[in-house]
């Protein structure tokens, strides 16, 4: 008896598992539309909750309930959330959307509860229904791995079929469609996981996300996330999946305001210089850039640009130099222009710190090759 319960019980998940990702796959058939307001508005939840940007993320939310999503759609995507981005940012999250609901109530605004997750059947067998879902979702089967992380650590890929890809890929509050979409915002946002979000690009244009969609998908990313968030997603989009970005992202006016800092590494700069206010073209390989401030004394290694770079300078006293001729003074106002392969380096004088605005064009997505450290 309890042999025909398990066998028949599978059969129900496999059933289930595969109106899912037949659901998903038939929106690649449907007209190459633009992302609805409700996909709209779950990037910023996602991408801002992995940031960990309160602030920011109660607009998101508020935007997100008048954009039609539901209260228990945005609890689920924290509930995913966590899978990707950890506890801590989801609690935040959670916590944040609390506020704003409670805020909302004492406006007088009804929002939406949604539907429930629908309830796990008895004798549910995560392991099956895990590999089922993940198999079905890659489009292969990859339950028996023996080579990677899998076969390194059998335990965490043990974890991510049970839980991830059974529990929560199982809770059909969000679609496996959606589920991508708070997956690859949240991946954007974060730094050091790009090879995690070239994995789930693909699979969102697995599940029916058009190439349009997604040049869209980076535009929301940068008008309401962060410039880095989008330079990310761009970069895999035209370098992973062959997708140009075109100019669809200028159709409106966008306003940087990331000021999110790095420090340059030792390999790369010489004393103290700091990398804040990047920014990027919306049109593919058209430029980039970056405000980078030196203490005085600090400088950037040898280095080239295959098309060009220009320096504006901000602030301070600086000093520029090619390879082979004497250093130039740089002061506030200056407009420096470096062409294409030229070895140099540039930074602050001895005396004075400096900054500067920094601003190249890529070529085959590279903007720089790195030479050493400058010495005098």
């Amino acid at each position: 008896m309890t042999t025909i319960v398990t066998k028949t019980l599978l059969f129900v998940m496999q059933g289930l598992c595969f109106c899912m990702l037949t659901a998903a796959a038939a929106y690649a058939k449907e007209a190459d539309t633009g992302l609805s307001d409700r996909q709209k508005a779950i990037i910023p939840i996602a991408a801002l909750t992995a940031t960990g940007d309160t602030q920011a993320l109660e607009q998101a939310l508020n935007d997100g309930l008048n954009r039609g999503l539901t209260v228990n759609e945005v609890k689920e995507i924290f509930i995913h959330s966590y899978a990707y981005s950890g506890f801590p940012r989801a609690l935040n999250g959670i916590n944040t959307f609390i506020a704003v609901t409670e805020e909302r109530k004492a406006q007088g605004i009804t929002d939406k509860p949604g539907a429930e997750a629908t309830p796990v059947p008895a004798n549910y067998n995560a392991n099956d229904v895990g590999h089922k879902i993940r198999n079905d979702l890659v489009g292969r089967d990859i339950s028996n791995r023996t080579t990677g992380y899998a076969a390194f650590v059998p335990t965490i890929d043990t974890f991510l079929v049970e839980h991830l890809f059974a529990d929560i890929f199982y809770r059909d509050v969000l679609s496996v469609k959606d589920r991508e979409l708070v997956t690859i915002s949240m991946l954007s946002a974060m730094t050091g996981a790009e090879a995690q979000l070239t994995s789930h690009m693909k699979l969102a244009q697995r599940v029916g996300y058009t190439n349009s969609q997604l040049r869209e998908f980076t535009q929301i990313l940068n008008e309401t996330v962060s410039q880095d968030s989008a330079i990310r997603a761009q970069k895999i989009l035209t370098d992973e999946l062959n997708i140009a970005i075109t100019d669809i992202n200028i159709a409106t006016v966008m306003v940087n305001r990331d000021r999110t800092a790095t420090i340059g590494t030792a390999d790369k700069f010489s004393g103290n210089a700091k990398i804040t206010s990047r920014f990027t073209s919306p049109v593919s390989s058209h430029y980039r850039g970056a405000m980078v401030e030196f203490e005085a004394g600090a400088r950037t290694a040898w280095h080239t640009h295959p098309k060009g770079q220009t320096l504006i300078i901000i602030s301070g006293k600086g000093l520029v130099q090619r390879e082979g001729n004497e250093a130039k003074t740089l002061l506030p106002g200056d407009v420096v222009t470096i062409p294409p392969n030229t070895k140099h380096w540039h930074g602050a004088a001895p005396d004075s710190s400096m900054s500067h605005i920094a601003i190249s064009t890529p070529d085959n997505g590279e903007t720089v090759t790195w030479m050493g450290l400058a010495k005098d």
